[in-house]
């Protein structure tokens, strides 16, 4: 997620690495999905027939926050990111609820090619990981190899505002006179530092657009629908998305996260099916792709060489 706040008196973004660069250049077959009358954008590498691998964005981000991920998976998986309605690229809409983005995940994962090649993995970030578990509780969601729950503070049932950002964040966006001003104007959120400023800069590069805002001035607007979460048709306060998937799932999480207290990351293990596996990043906080990247790639990696066969036998 990112918002508005004073520029920072710091240096330039660092030069990226070498990975970041070959990372990039693994173009990615850009497209769109028709779902619902709302395009939703979608990024994909790797052939169609090879397993599927879906990655999910968090809140107010796009599919764009997988871009230096995804090509790392590319030579074993059709992988495929794509931008939730009303973030990235796709469409807006005058209403959104969970229900909807867990149809537009199965649509969009179907018209990719992800279930050409078998059950496909699922990772979901912060508010992805909600939509994932929302669609792995429908018989569906039996059609997902693993699903892979990323930094996403699930909360207990009956809790107000469960699976929403603190009150105030959303306001209409205001518009920017250049690009560079935009950029020097991002921030993750919740609020974190990142030594990979390389990264954000290009996360903040891919989040604003040169449009008219609601008020009419025209200038370099952030691309989210700032309604979204007021459009939403319910906060989900009575529902638990961890009880009974209908797939493996694993938790993996920043070990610095603010989201995720030892107490919280107990909490959800003990809702989660027996034996799903549970990993922390360490020196990674919330946006554990930005924070430690490589890491990230490698603990996937890792977890998929042995799961979720090994979680099938436990079972």
């Amino acid at each position: 997620m990112s918002w508005d706040s004073p520029p920072p008196d710091d240096d330039a973004p660092t030069a990226p690495p070498e990975w970041f660069e070959w990372a990039l250049a693994q173009a990615p077959e850009r497209s769109s999905v028709l779902h619902d009358g709302a395009a939703i954008e979608t990024l994909s590498w790797g052939r169609r027939g090879a397993p599927g691998l879906l990655l999910m964005h968090g809140n107010s981000a796009c599919a764009d926050w997988w871009r230096f991920i995804a090509p790392f998976f590319g030579a074993d998986y059709r992988v495929m990111a794509f931008s939730w309605s009303g973030m990235g690229r796709s469409d807006h809409r005058d209403s959104y609820s969970f229900d909807c983005f867990a149809d537009e995940m199965f649509a969009v994962a179907e018209a990719s090619g992800l279930y050409e090649g078998g059950p496909p993995l699922a990772v979901g970030h912060s508010f992805g990981g909600y939509a994932m578990m929302c669609g792995a509780q429908r018989e569906a969601g039996a059609g997902f190899r693993g699903a892979v729950i990323v930094d996403t503070p699930f909360t207990e049932v009956g809790e107000p505002n469960r699976h929403r950002p603190p009150p105030g964040v959303y306001r209409p966006h205001r518009p920017h006179a250049s690009l560079d001003h935009a950029v020097a104007r991002f921030r993750l959120m919740p609020p974190q530092l990142c030594d990979n400023e390389f990264l954000t800069d290009y996360i903040a590069r891919q989040s604003v657009v040169e449009a008219a805002a609601d008020g009419g001035e025209a200038g370099w607007i952030w691309r989210f629908d700032p309604n979204l979460m007021t459009r939403m048709e319910s906060d989900d306060a009575d529902r638990d998305l961890l009880a009974n998937p209908r797939c493996p799932v694993a938790l993996l999480w920043g070990d610095r996260s603010a989201l995720m207290p030892p107490e919280r990351v107990a909490l959800m293990r003990a809702r989660l099916p027996a034996g799903a596996p549970a990993v922390a990043i360490p020196d990674a906080d919330h946006h554990v792709m930005l924070d430690q990247p490589l890491a990230f790639v490698a603990a996937l990696r890792g977890l998929f060489a042995s799961w979720p066969a090994s979680a099938a036998v436990r079972a």
